[in-house]
């Protein structure tokens, strides 16, 4: 047995990521001399200057500057300030304005802005820097200017990004609208090459992955998840995506090019499936949702003919005998347009949401200038819309005093039409401790939630939340009623009722309490009712003679069990 150890390899040496860097490099210069072809580095300088999309670059660095600067991603680049950036309503034009380039964190801008490198040279290549019109020349005009034509897509990046804002349905972020835009563009206009971008693109996203971490360890161990569909912005994409179809849509009937319908079809299918724009769902609650999953993939299939009837079809009436000013293409083209206004409409009714400070009279809150946060349990949520659909014999609905009701860190500001479960119940009862926050245009503040708590045996959890603004000390502000474990020790029941100094134990017989006092520290004890009550590291016992039951074990956020 051979043992090969590389000791003269430092530890902090990124060795891994220079191998991936040559290989690759080796790899496209081997498949390009194979290849004898070098035609696409001209064809590149003919569309672009120096052969480089300057518009997609622009675009990116945008995109970065509102996440470094306006959200405070250089001070905290995982967990930048989202809330007031997010599309809470027209009455709030600031959210609307930033919420199609905001991002909620590194992963989620890091994600999109792979996308915008992916597919917004695509749209580049066919609009061109250069124009192609016959006796057209550079620089002969505005149109014909190649530093004007390289901010079409940055201003157009930034048109759809403000209209996803304006026609968000409820309050999304990112910019993965104006993402789906270019895709929706790409295939319309250049159908092949969007589907090798497509299938390129989890070559690219898994480089960049494996350069950010070579080699990475994990454990199986718990996690608060929801399904992976119920986190799509279905109508956000969709509404990208149309925008998309209709600008190539326009381009393609003015340059009176058409791709090849086949290609076409199989593109925007391609497209719609992968990018899962299938995943229908409608939420059921505060953690339910239900996925139709055989109306989404029956909507591709009928998105994907639409849309190469609306390049594709032929100029002729419906019918011979119907005289129509409008041919197959022109129909198609205008089911197109309103399936777009229909995808926009729908959010209209959001936009002019407003919310009131309706809490518990008795939640205790933190105020940050505007900003209320607080904790509940059980509360409606204000922004949730009621809604009752019967779809297939069954009954989805969502009421907003009934059906959809938030439990957790919840953040409000009626100024800014917020009201938002910022840290659910189960991720806060997962994490122990979690970090809301909140801010404006130019600055921000955190408010910092704590749960902990007692496992009764037997009979649930007694447990509270605290709250503290950064800086400020922490206060109570939300407990739980006491909770009876479900052993009897001598004929008495055992307690844990939470306080402001911390737990106490309390000890019934029959409906009169017998005794009360503080839960002892670790190793100790103390005599409450009759009994003893005996704490080890996290266990509550407690004893009479020879008697020695466990009641209650100290809450331990799922989040940190085996560290």
């Amino acid at each position: 047995m051979y043992r090969v150890v590389l000791a003269w390899v430092p530890s902090a040496f990124p060795f891994q990521q220079l191998l991936l860097v040559a290989t690759v490099l080796g790899s496209l210069y081997a498949a390009r001399r194979l290849s004898g072809d070098r035609r696409w580095g001209d064809a590149l300088r003919r569309r672009f200057v120096l052969g480089v999309p300057w518009g997609t670059a622009l675009t990116i660095v945008g995109v970065l500057l509102v996440y470094w600067l306006v959200q405070g991603g250089w001070e905290n680049p995982n967990s930048p300030l989202v809330v007031p950036f997010r599309s809470w309503s027209y009455f709030y034009p600031t959210g609307i304005a930033l919420a199609g380039f905001a991002h909620s964190g590194s992963g989620h801008i890091t994600s999109n802005l792979l996308g915008t490198a992916i597919f917004a040279p695509v749209v580049e290549y066919a609009i061109g820097h250069y124009p192609r019109e016959r006796g057209t020349q550079s620089f002969s005009s505005l149109r014909a200017n190649p530093l004007a034509r390289i901010l079409l897509v940055p201003v157009g990046s930034l048109v759809v990004g403000l209209l996803t804002g304006v026609f968000s349905l409820g309050p999304v972020v990112g910019f993965s609208g104006v993402v789906f835009a270019y895709i929706g563009f790409a295939f319309v206009t250049r159908p092949v090459l969007a589907v090798a971008t497509l299938v390129s693109e989890r070559v690219v996203k898994l480089t960049y992955r494996a350069l950010r971490d070579p080699m990475i360890t994990r454990e199986g161990g718990p996690g608060f998840i929801t399904p992976w569909w119920a986190d799509i912005a279905v109508q956000g994409h969709a509404l990208g995506v149309f925008l998309g179809v209709v600008l190539g849509i326009g381009l393609l009937r003015a340059r009176e090019e058409y791709p090849r319908p086949l290609a076409l079809w199989f593109g925007a299918l391609v497209f719609g499936i992968s990018q899962n724009l299938w995943a229908i769902y409608a939420p059921q609650g505060a953690s339910a949702f239900t996925l139709f999953r055989a109306l989404g993939v029956a909507s591709m299939f009928a998105f994907a003919a639409i849309v190469t009837a609306a390049v594709a079809a032929s100029d002729r009436p419906v019918h011979p005998r119907v005289d129509a000013s409008l041919g197959r293409r022109d129909i198609a083209g205008v089911f197109v347009l309103t399936l777009l206004v229909a995808v926009a409409a729908m959010a209209v009714p959001f936009g002019f949401t407003t919310v009131s400070g309706e809490l518990p009279d008795d939640a205790e809150t933190v105020e940050v200038r505007d900003y209320t946060v607080t904790y509940v349990e059980g509360v409606p949520n204000q922004y949730v819309p009621s809604y009752e659909i019967r779809l297939f014999g069954r009954e989805f609905s969502a009421d907003a005093s009934a059906g959809v009701r938030s439990s957790g860190v919840v953040v409000f500001s009626e100024r800014r039409r917020v009201w938002i479960e910022a840290v659910s119940k189960g991720q806060l009862a997962f994490r122990g401790t979690a970090v809301v926050r909140v801010g404006g245009l130019g600055w921000r503040e955190r408010v910092y939630a704590a749960r902990e708590g007692w496992s009764l045996s037997g009979n649930g959890s007694a447990y509270k939340v605290s709250l503290r603004r950064e800086g400020d000390a922490s206060r109570q502000a939300f407990s739980t009623d006491r909770v009876t474990a479900a052993p009897t020790v001598a004929g008495r029941n055992v307690s844990v009722r939470p306080t402001a100094e911390g737990f106490d134990v309390l000890v019934e017989r029959g409906n009169r309490t017998v005794g009360r006092e503080p839960i002892p520290p670790r190793y100790n004890e103390t005599e409450v009712g009759g009994l003893t009550i005996n704490r080890t590291e996290k266990e509550l016992f407690a004893v009479f003679e020879d008697t020695r039951v466990q009641v209650a074990s100290k809450s331990v956020p799922r989040a940190r069990q085996d560290r």
